[in-house]
């Protein structure tokens, strides 16, 4: 799309400005972050991001004590610990960053529970968004007050996007790009069924899809998350817990099924997702709120020879190219009204334990964003 391209070059162009204060913005591996980079005796040196950016790091004095989420082992939320962490001195091509806002994702819990394994343990959870530039991809570790984080994942943002916009929206919406354009490409005429539509990655799929031309239907849980269903752009909104979703998929394609289904949910859905498709139809897992799914035969694909994939962001920003695709698609949307973030809930990030355990409970719709204690300060 036009606009895509237009934003790439913007951001290939992009100059950091010769302050030592300049503001950044962060994405990651679950989360999304507003950053500041912090003062130093030395000034960050000007340099343009093209395939690899050069950036000099910060001369400081020693070692600082922040505060930061911890977690020495998989559980619950109450393994979330707020407490005093060392970060050192960035080396080379690295930057310090201060967060001032921090996106909540649900791959934050998946770590968090262990279905994803983290490098090391213990290890603070998230990754990092804010007003200039972003970033995206490893390392972990954004529930912090700062960090430290290479500085060729860092990608500009448009000025006109609200820090806590941008971290609750970075990875959520480069998800929903990668889902739209990469695995199943959703053109005008389709029909697609997207989960949890009301939920943060869910929200943003159906708004885009219907930009796109696709005729949406959304699964929600209660008839509030209906509402905002529509509102994002679901044509047709069905509450799960009151009706099958598999017979008024049939019903609405009138038994032909849909082209593709986006299914974030995981055990509760995922064969019931199998049975929506058309022939030749695309299931995308993309995530598993409710568990694992159980095991499937390749047989049960055989029937009308479906496509199945489990895709991840990561790798479908693996070359800086594709990262600024992704993110100059992303800003650009909601620059232009396309994709609107509704941040609903924001918690201090010593309360994560209770974002993560209201998440979980699915007492959230939209976004929610972490603020740093005394960020404001």
């Amino acid at each position: 799309m036009g606009f895509s391209r237009l934003a790439h070059a913007h951001l290939q162009n992009y100059h950091f400005p010769q302050n030592p204060f300049l503001s950044i913005l962060g994405h990651g591996f679950g989360v999304s972050t507003f950053l500041k980079l912090l003062p130093s005796k030395k000034c960050l040196a000007s340099s343009t991001i093209t395939t690899r950016p050069v950036v000099r790091a910060l001369a400081t004095q020693a070692a600082i004590m922040v505060k930061a989420i911890r977690v020495y082992e998989h559980g619950g939320p109450e393994v979330l610990k707020w407490e005093d962490v060392e970060i050192g001195e960035p080396k080379e091509g690295e930057i310090r960053v201060r967060n001032k806002a921090i996106g909540l994702n649900f791959i934050d819990v998946y770590f968090r529970k262990g279905v994803y394994k983290p490098s090391t343990m213990p290890f603070t959870p998230g990754t990092k968004v804010g007003d200039l530039v972003a970033y995206a991809g490893n390392p972990m570790g954004s529930y912090t007050e700062e960090q430290i984080l290479p500085a060729d994942v860092a990608v500009p943002v448009l000025p006109s996007i609200e820090p806590t916009v941008a971290a609750s929206i970075m990875l959520k919406g480069m998800t929903a790009w990668f889902l739209l354009h990469r695995c199943f490409k959703v053109e005008h005429g389709h029909k697609i069924l997207v989960h949890a539509a009301a939920g943060g990655v869910g929200s943003l799929l159906c708004q885009w899809a219907n930009a796109l031309g696709a005729t949406v239907i959304g699964t929600v849980s209660t008839e509030e998350k209906a509402a905002q269903a529509k509102e994002h752009g679901c044509h047709h909104v069905i509450i799960y817990t009151q009706d099958d979703f598999v017979s008024i998929v049939n019903k609405i394609t009138s038994g032909k099924g849909v082209d593709a289904v986006y299914d974030s949910v995981g055990k509760d859905t995922f064969q019931g997702s199998l049975e929506c498709l058309k022939t030749r139809g695309y299931m995308v897992s993309f995530g598993q709120s409710s568990g694992t799914p159980d095991p499937v035969p390749l047989s049960a694909l055989a029937v009308k020879s479906l496509f199945l994939t489990r895709p991840s962001l990561m790798q479908y920003t693996k070359t800086r190219d594709e990262l600024l695709e992704a993110a100059g698609a992303v800003f650009t949307n909601i620059a232009s009204g396309v994709l609107q973030a509704r941040v609903n809930h924001t918690y201090p990030l010593s309360q994560a334990a209770q974002a993560h355990a209201d998440l979980e409970n699915r007492k959230t719709t939209g976004s929610v964003v972490l603020i740093p204690d005394g960020a404001a300060q």
